[in-house]
């Protein structure tokens, strides 16, 4: 409950009007921060304004990608399913967004009555007109994966300037604004097909300020060699450093995703580990969305008080009544000092501040006479919200998520590798010989005893004494590895079962099988697993 919004009476008399991020979210920009924007008239500069059910909505995954890269059979892929509305082929099939989202009932809302419906956060792209609306729909259809996320198909980036033209509408606009409202944005690439197009590079500069949200998947990698692989992973980098400016490297996911045999499996496990981990930062999405609603307000926020200064300060250089026009071509072409200024004043950071270009080509149309001077008033609200408010509903978010079950995205194919010996990683590392404790521990062979002969070799080179050597001794032997301290120690805390400080023949050989694991790449369990208990302690640990 926030106590910052009503006193006690107020509370107890409206108590679950503030129970929820959500709720306290919607309450903070429709008091604190629209009144600010509508003034200023920031929705015609840079965003409309928000919707409940921008507030309400499940976490989307935005695809981009040039024709042909495998977007739609990514969804399908995640779905296991055809959705509505589906067309797959090697040219350019996908003429339309897709908004796919779950629905009792499978079936394809148009996108004009998409635009009128208050329950579903696009009422807004009715601004785009109807160039736009004809091209996008939304396909409905029951699934256990939509129950948690919706996921946005787009058309295939072309090249050449004539197919960007024939589109009707502002491609990289609508993807902007699908950008500040997913939670991801997953940008495909084709092994085969690296060329960034001229859109292609259009398009993600618009999604600039947005790279905290942007993952990148190198997909059909099945069908190159490794060596290729590996030039072909190399220029894509390469490519991407030439377009996201910025210094840190996107996480890029490489892969098949689809669910054909792989015609090159050389790199299999490489291709579960990277899928893995895509379907892991997928499946956190519902975890952080009132985090990443969160911080997308406060985002907007900074955007709008900085939009409220400029705003007013051009205002303020207009003259009140003779030569305006040559006034407001002056102060458009000095836009650049005017953002120095400001920023200077108001000790803002220079990457606070909207596209210089793009401002100075808003404002051409603009008449500077209906601008509003500065009200500190509706600023200084804005700045109580972002030093008071949003910490309060950061304590919120973090009590949602405790009280909360653990939110995760499940079935389609994030069900297939959870369960069973398909799972990343079954079998091997810690996990190996895990089958055989199935049919009952007592019996089991121990995985340990294949390797167990080379190890008493060595055991017995130790000075043993009373069957056992001492810790000075064994980490003689265990530092050989080259392994650090830490995860030696760790090691020796799950070999040294007895906790006596010292280890008989069957620890020590746990204890080089678990540096070998490591070794080999792969992590070191938190508790030793039953499989891995030796047989003699088996009985003890019960």
């Amino acid at each position: 409950m926030f106590s910052w919004l009503g006193s006690d009476d107020r509370r107890r008399k409206d108590p679950e009007v503030f129970q929820t991020v959500s709720e306290g979210l919607k309450k903070l920009y429709k008091t604190k921060l629209l009144p600010l924007e509508e003034h200023y008239r920031f929705h015609e500069f840079h965003s409309p304004a928000l919707e409940d059910a921008d507030f309400d909505n499940k976490p989307m995954v935005l695809l981009v990608g040039q024709y042909s890269t495998g977007k739609t059979t990514f969804i399908r892929y995640l779905l296991e399913q055809d959705f509505p509305g589906m067309r797959i082929g090697p040219e350019p099939t996908t003429d339309s967004f897709i908004a796919v989202m779950h629905g009792q009932v499978e079936g394809i809302i148009p996108g004009n009555a998409l635009v009128v419906d208050p329950k579903k956060p696009f009422r807004k792209l009715n601004a785009f007109g109807n160039a736009f609306l004809n091209r996008f729909v939304c396909a409905q259809l029951p699934n256990p994966v939509l129950e948690s996320i919706s996921v946005i198909d787009t058309p295939g980036i072309l090249s050449g300037e004539k197919q960007r033209i024939s589109r009707g509408y502002d491609f990289a606009a609508v993807l902007e604004w699908f950008a500040e409202r997913v939670d991801r944005i997953i940008l495909l690439f084709d092994a085969h097909k690296l060329d960034i197009s001229d859109e292609f590079s259009e398009v993600i500069k618009a999604l600039k300020n947005h790279e905290d949200k942007m993952r990148v998947v190198l997909n059909k990698a099945d069908q190159i060699e490794t060596q290729q692989l590996m030039r072909v992973y190399g220029a894509l980098m390469w490519s991407l450093g030439k377009i996201v400016n910025t210094p840190e490297v996107i996480r890029v996911y490489i892969g098949s995703f689809w669910s054909h045999p792989l015609l090159i499996p050389d790199n299999r496990k490489l291709f579960e580990a990277e899928e893995q981990d895509l379907f892991r930062d997928i499946q956190s999405l519902p975890r952080n969305a009132a985090l990443r609603k969160l911080n997308d307000l406060i985002k907007r926020a900074r955007l709008a008080k900085v939009h409220a200064y400029i705003i007013s300060s051009l205002k303020k250089e207009m003259p009140s009544v003779f030569g305006k026009d040559n006034k407001k071509k002056e102060l458009v072409n000095n836009l650049a000092e005017i953002y120095g200024r400001i920023e200077r004043e108001h000790q803002i950071s220079p990457g606070d501040f909207p596209n210089l270009k793009r401002m100075q080509d808003q404002l051409q149309a603009q008449d500077f006479s209906k601008f509003q001077p500065l009200k500190s008033k509706l600023l200084e609200v804005v700045d109580d919200m972002l030093a008071h408010d949003i910490a309060q509903l950061m304590v919120l978010v973090r009590q949602e998520e405790t009280q909360r079950p653990v939110q995760m995205v499940k079935g389609g194919a994030f069900e297939g590798t959870l369960h069973g010996p398909f799972g990343h990683g079954y079998g091997e590392g810690a996990g190996e010989g895990i089958d055989d404790a199935e049919w009952g521990i007592d019996d089991a062979e121990w995985v340990v005893a294949r390797d167990k002969p080379m190890y008493d070799e060595i055991f017995y080179t130790l000075s043993p004494v009373d069957g056992k050597i001492t810790g000075a001794n064994a980490k003689k032997e265990m530092v050989r590895s080259k392994l650090p301290n830490s995860v030696l120690g760790k090691i020796w805390k799950l070999a040294d079962i007895d906790k006596d400080g010292m280890l008989d023949d069957e620890e020590f050989a746990l204890a080089n099988h678990l540096i070998k694991v490591k070794l080999e790449g792969h992590e070191l369990p938190n508790e030793l697993p039953a499989h891995l208990l030796p047989p003699s302690k088996r009985k003890v640990a019960e």
